[in-house]
């Protein structure tokens, strides 16, 4: 279990508009407040990425997907039961999160984590956050928390303690992505 208080430095940090290292469902992430632009600009920065490539965020249930999706395909809920690992789905129709998050044909991707830790972060913050993968971009995606890259600890504003000493090889999510009328394109099996 992890100690109180590293949650509650992680949200503070996410509610000044800072910037988290922490462990999720999937690789160790790179997180803020999926709402606040200049956090999410602030990503693009520590990572060296261009903003073009749009990052995910995170939900702890799917009850918030309707706040952040305009219109859920009636497949997505059907995929978010079955699912039996991390599935990452790309929706149509993002609405309030920041800009930059939005790719440009208006979708975004969505995961609904079932880490402890991420669950109860977002929980006790009540919005979404970012979750991109600790590398700097072109780098190999870090599968533990020795693998994450010096530079990249030493941006972010806090780097969470929960789960630093896992030494398991994590792997990324799957990526779906669904139409409009719920076409279901695999992106990442």
């Amino acid at each position: 279990m992890y100690a109180s208080d590293d949650l509650k430095k992680a949200l503070e940090v996410l509610r000044q508009g800072g910037v988290i290292l922490y462990p999720t469902d999937t690789v160790w992430g790179i997180g803020c407040d999926a709402t606040n632009l200049e956090a999410v600009k602030r990503i693009y920065e520590i990572k060296q990425r261009e903003d073009a490539k749009s990052m995910l965020v995170l939900m702890e249930n799917p009850n918030m997907l309707n706040s952040y999706v305009r219109e859920v395909p009636e497949v997505a809920w059907q995929l978010i039961e079955v699912t039996d690992k991390p599935l990452t789905i790309i929706y149509p129709g993002a609405k309030n999160v920041a800009a930059n998050l939005v790719a440009a044909d208006g979708s975004l991707g969505i995961r609904v984590t079932t880490e402890l830790f991420t669950e109860h972060l977002i929980q006790r913050f009540r919005r979404p956050i970012v979750s991109t993968s600790a590398n700097l971009s072109g780098k190999p995606t870090p599968q533990n928390f020795d693998e994450v890259d010096e530079e990249i600890k030493s941006a972010v504003d806090y780097v969470v303690e929960y789960r630093q000493e896992e030494r398991s090889k994590n792997t990324p999510s799957s990526i779906v992505k669904l139409g409009v009328g719920g076409e279901i394109q695999i992106i990442r099996p």
